[in-house]
């Protein structure tokens, strides 16, 4: 396609461009709503070359290039390494489906942006514009595998002394032995200035084992047998609510951890092959259900009165399909109603698949197939459409946005498109049409919609924003240096992709944020946080992290943007806010310095902050042999 000289591509663009834009990029033909329901039209591709993507890391399970860091948040130290350097647990071991030499977990991506520069920089992005080294792509090494742009696997680091204190009260632990699902719980409720005593649960559990000690060989969490997590917190720190220990026996690679899904005074999340909850107060176990086979997909979100849908693999074996759904009431834990997804085909891979939920409706996606089923009763409400191009991956919420794939004759050169779909016909509200051989990666925000883009073939990431009636709002232009950084997984998967999920960025109505890589080329790892405007995508301002602290998005929370900082070696992390302005971050919970390396050992640990407490959860758990697993930390909670 040529372009008009009045229309010519802005040089610099989405990472670290080589000078400032000299323009906004054209944006396409408006979509017009549909005509027919089964053809809805395109918006066209804008009339020019592609324009910069933003650089983006690895994700959801993709692997990373040679030479990039794999640490991550949490994850088990050599003796003498530096915890960001920290590798996983997984780098060796066979495939989930036996056909690969490494894992789906084999050198992961850190969630701050701690992975030197990939490969995917100095590219133009698909609207024209120029951009410099940044959060690259690893080399691909899964034939077939999706390609998300700009998300990386959790990572993170922190270390500390030994430090003693109290006895502390287990509870919450072991489940009945029919139960697969349970947890060991530490009630945190004493030190500092709190001198009652602890009280130890009183429910039918039994307790679980105090976490090691460190003795300097990299295998302990740096706390005493009976230590109580909150001696000598200093003022103003939160306290440790309650810590959970693991108590389930998983096989020898270990199980991912699904969640955390709060519903009112319950936190829950599913694993291996059952799914439990627990109160946010003091970590009693409410409710566990065993589920028949391991749990293989879930929703970011439940429906807004608390039910879910997960995926739940067909048999024990290693050939099972991730095909039944299992509707689940997170109130009361009783299981609703079960269905098989029919195979459409030969070609109807189900390995895995992808699940979001959106009102009532429930989507399963899956490379060229999809179904959705209303969460509410399991009736399918729409299937695979007719037509050339077929939906692939779904984002939920208050929209159900689709990622679709058309037939060409070149599948090096794919043609995708974004959808808005109905979500109980499925019929589409509009169709954007990206330039051909951009592929739909991840959805940051379904409103406003923002969807990460990538170029496999030229290594490229962009990131744009879409108006209401589908067409081009923006895309999103960095400022020379900004080496932007998102947090989407760490799970692998060939068939079944999924958009949403992704921290390190939020949205309101007119700005988006986005953490930046972190820089170690100080006395300590540092970032900052750049917001961009969404009806122009340049920069409007950055706030800088405190010195040597480390802040991620995670939403947006009465008007502010709600942030993580990561813990340190020698200070405890924090939940804080920025203005919606910019400005300086205010902390609204400090988590204490004594905890802080607990608060750093969590694999792949997700974050969540909801009704004033914090929730720092591992996103798998495995160790060497069975004492250690049962000694891995699930979840900490911290609240004041």
């Amino acid at each position: 396609m040529t372009q008009p000289p009045s229309q010519q591509p802005p040089q610099g663009g989405f990472g670290a461009p080589q000078g400032p834009p000299q323009g906004a990029p054209q944006p396409p033909h408006q979509a017009q709503p549909p005509q027919a329901p089964q053809t809805p039209p395109t918006a066209q591709p804008p009339a020019g070359p592609p324009q910069t993507p933003p650089p983006g890391q690895p994700g959801y399970g993709y692997p990373q290039a040679p030479g990039q860091d794999p640490g991550g948040y949490g994850y088990p130290q050599a003796p003498g390494q530096a915890p960001a350097q920290a590798r996983g647990p997984y780098a060796q071991q066979p495939g989930p489906y036996g056909q690969q030499a490494a894992g789906p977990y084999a050198q992961q991506p850190g969630p701050y942006g701690q992975q030197a520069a990939g490969p995917y920089a100095q590219q133009p992005g698909p609207y024209g514009q120029q951009t410099q080294a940044g959060y690259g792509y690893p080399q691909q090494q899964y034939p077939g595998a999706p390609v998300p742009g700009g998300p990386a696997g959790s990572g993170g680091g922190g270390g500390g002394g030994l430090l003693k204190g109290k006895p502390a009260v287990l509870g919450a632990a072991a489940l009945a032995v029919v139960l697969v699902v349970g947890a060991g719980v530490w009630f945190a409720v004493g030190g500092g200035d709190d001198d009652k005593k602890p009280v130890a649960n009183t429910g039918s559990t039994a307790p679980s084992g105090s976490p090691t000690v460190d003795e300097g060989n990299g295998d302990g969490d740096g706390r005493a047998v009976d230590d109580d997590l909150n001696a000598g917190r200093k003022p103003g720190e939160a306290k440790v609510l309650w810590l959970q220990t693991n108590d389930v026996d998983l096989p020898r690679n270990g199980a991912d951890v699904y969640g955390p899904w709060i519903v009112g005074d319950t936190v829950v999340k599913a694993m291996y092959r059952g799914i439990a909850a627990y109160s946010v107060a003091d970590g009693k176990q409410k409710w566990a259900l065993p589920l028949p086979a391991d749990v293989c997909a879930t929703p970011h979100q439940p429906t807004a009165d608390g039910k879910i849908v997960l995926g739940v693999k067909n048999g024990t074996s290693d050939r099972a399909d991730c095909s039944d759904l299992q509707m689940i009431d997170l109130n009361t834990g009783k299981a609703g109603w079960k269905k098989s997804i029919t195979k459409n085909g030969t070609w109807d891979l189900m390995s895995d698949i992808g699940l979001a939920i959106s009102g009532d409706t429930v989507t399963v996606g899956r490379t060229s197939n999809s179904n959705a089923f209303r969460v509410s009763d399991g009736k399918e409400l729409f299937g695979k459409p007719s037509g050339n191009c077929q939906p692939f991956a779904f984002a939920g919420g208050p929209k159900l946005i689709a990622a679709t794939s058309c037939r060409t004759d070149d599948l090096d050169n794919p043609q995708h498109q974004v959808q808005e779909l109905d979500p109980t016909t499925g019929k589409a509200k509009w169709t954007y049409q990206p330039p051909r051989g951009w592929e739909v990666k991840k959805v940051y925000s379904v409103s406003p919609l923002i969807v990460s883009l990538t170029h496999k073939k030229k290594k490229q990431w962009s990131i744009i924003a879409l108006k209401e009636n589908g067409t081009l709002r923006s895309q999103l232009v960095s400022d020379k240096g900004d080496k932007l950084s998102t947090d989407c997984g760490h799970d692998f998967s060939i068939f079944g992709e999924k958009l949403e999920g992704c921290s390190g960025v939020a949205a309101d109505a007119n700005t988006f944020y986005i953490a930046t890589e972190a820089d170690s080329s100080g006395t300590g790892r540092t970032n900052k946080v750049v917001a961009f405007d969404l009806n122009t995508g340049k920069t409007k301002w950055k706030a800088d992290a405190p010195a040597e602290r480390v802040l991620q998005p995670l939403r947006m929370e009465g008007g502010n943007v709600l942030l993580y900082m990561e813990a340190k070696y020698d200070k405890g992390g924090a939940i804080a806010t920025l203005p919606p302005a910019g400005g300086t971050p205010s902390v609204v919970l400090q988590h204490p310095d004594g905890t802080t390396r607990l608060e750093s050992s969590f694999f792949t640990s997700k974050i969540a902050y909801a009704g004033g407490r914090s929730f720092v959860m591992s996103g798998r758990i495995s160790a060497n042999n069975d004492e250690k697993e049962k000694e891995q930390k699930t979840m900490m909670v911290f609240g004041k």
